[in-house]
């Protein structure tokens, strides 16, 4: 019981820190873009740099890298954009591999616990010279508990999972539209040369 315990507090540190950091970095992207379109309506590029360096996330960070390759053409912000983008989304993802990690481990102990509980068992059996119901009631409740044990806490840390991929999804998704959005504004306020 106590590998499982360990188990899920670790998943559910990283959970925790991941749901955190990806809440910290979710941003109202059309306010973003509708602050960078009225900087650049006035010509003003340092402006709209500033909006995004002032700006938390990772939307803000892809935006300004765009923003920074802007007088060189549509071909160098596309290109920008992406190649930060990617890096972005790997600071995203970050830690998922260790809660996969713990989701795999938590059922796998549980399952360890059963056998060593059936083992348990068997040993008393073995040890009596007799098969009754309170000599091996110990040991299969042993099994029986860490099998529950271990699958409560895979089920727990699989739904902050699958939460946190969502929110990783919808932030990318975030990305990709105001990255667009923003090629559309630079080339609308005739930025590019």
């Amino acid at each position: 019981m106590v590998p499982i315990l360990f188990v899920l507090i670790l998943g559910l540190a990283f959970c925790i820190e991941r749901v955190i950091t990806l809440n910290v970095a979710t941003i109202n992207t059309d306010k973003l873009l509708s602050k960078i379109d009225d900087r650049l309506q006035s010509n003003d590029l340092e402006g709209a740099i500033e909006v995004c360096k002032v700006t938390p996330g990772p939307t803000a960070s892809t935006l300004l890298e765009g923003l920074r390759h802007a007088e060189k053409g549509p071909d160098a912000v596309e290109k920008a954009i992406s190649a930060f983008g990617g890096m972005q989304m790997s600071l995203l993802e970050r830690g998922l591999v260790w809660i996969s990690l713990f989701i795999a481990l938590a059922p796998m102990l549980g399952f360890l616990g059963t056998v060593v509980g059936m083992v348990q068992a068997f040993d008393r059996i073995e040890a009596a010279g007799d098969i009754s119901p309170t000599i091996v009631a110990g040991g299969i409740k042993v099994a029986l508990l860490t099998t529950i044990f271990g699958l409560i806490s895979a089920i727990i840390l699989q739904i902050f999972y699958n939460y946190i991929v969502v929110k990783i999804d919808t932030i990318t998704h975030k990305m990709e539209e105001s990255s667009i959005g923003l090629v559309d504004i630079l080339t609308k306020n005739k930025i590019f040369k």
